[in-house]
């Protein structure tokens, strides 16, 4: 039969690993969560690039070796392409 020191022990064991779970989940929702900012951070740089490579001139766009098809198709792309 166990003592009452040995179901406290367990208590508190059990407590500390359901703190340990607890700070493991927090941490993975944090990453999920900064890891969510940063990919949305990333499709709206994509949309302004694509967004400035069809405000340039066909001139603009013949130096850097695009064709004004190629800039469209390229900035009609949906952000998270």
């Amino acid at each position: 039969m166990p003592t009452s020191w040995t179901i406290a022990r367990d208590e508190r064991a059990i407590s500390r690993l359901e703190a340990g779970f607890a700070s493991r989940l927090f941490a993975a929702a944090v990453y999920a969560g900064n890891r969510a900012a940063a990919a949305l951070a990333e499709m709206l740089e994509r949309r302004h690039s694509r967004l400035v490579l069809l405000s340039l001139t066909d001139e603009q766009l013949k130096d850097i070796g695009l064709s004004r098809a190629d800039a469209e198709r390229e900035g009609l792309r949906n952000p998270w392409e």
